[in-house]
C-alpha cells in the first residue's frame, strides 16, 4: 500500500492562493452587488453618480476589492493545494452565476 505524501508542487504559492481566494470572494460579492443595485434604486443612482454609469462603478469596486484582498491574503502561506484553489475558483464562479441567474429568473 502506497501513501500519498504532499509534494511542494501540490501547494499553491502564497500569491497564487491569496489572489485565488480574493477572486472567489470578489466573484460572490460582485453577484450580490448586482442584486443590490437592481433591487434598490438609490444604490443604483449612487453608483451612477460616482462614475457616470453603474457598471463602471461596479467594475471599479470589483477590481479594487480583488487587488486589496489579494494583497492582504497573499501575505500568508495557507498551504492550500492547487486542486483546492481551483475548486474554490470554479465553485465561486458557478455560485455567482447561479445567484445572478436566480435573481433575474425569479
Amino acid at each position: 500500500m502506497t501513501t500519498h505524501q504532499t509534494d511542494m508542487t501540490d501547494i499553491a504559492s502564497a500569491k497564487v492562493t491569496g489572489y485565488g481566494i480574493s477572486y472567489a470572494i470578489t466573484s460572490i460579492l460582485s453577484a450580490l452587488l448586482v442584486i443590490l443595485k437592481e433591487s434598490n434604486e438609490s444604490v443604483l443612482q449612487l453608483m451612477v453618480s460616482l462614475t457616470g454609469h453603474h457598471w463602471v462603478t461596479h467594475g471599479l469596486l470589483a477590481v479594487l476589492l480583488f487587488v486589496v484582498l489579494g494583497a492582504i491574503l497573499s501575505r500568508r502561506d495557507t498551504g492550500v493545494s492547487g486542486n483546492t484553489l481551483i475548486a474554490s475558483v470554479v465553485g465561486s464562479t458557478i455560485v455567482s452565476g447561479l445567484i445572478i441567474a436566480g435573481f433575474f429568473i425569479a
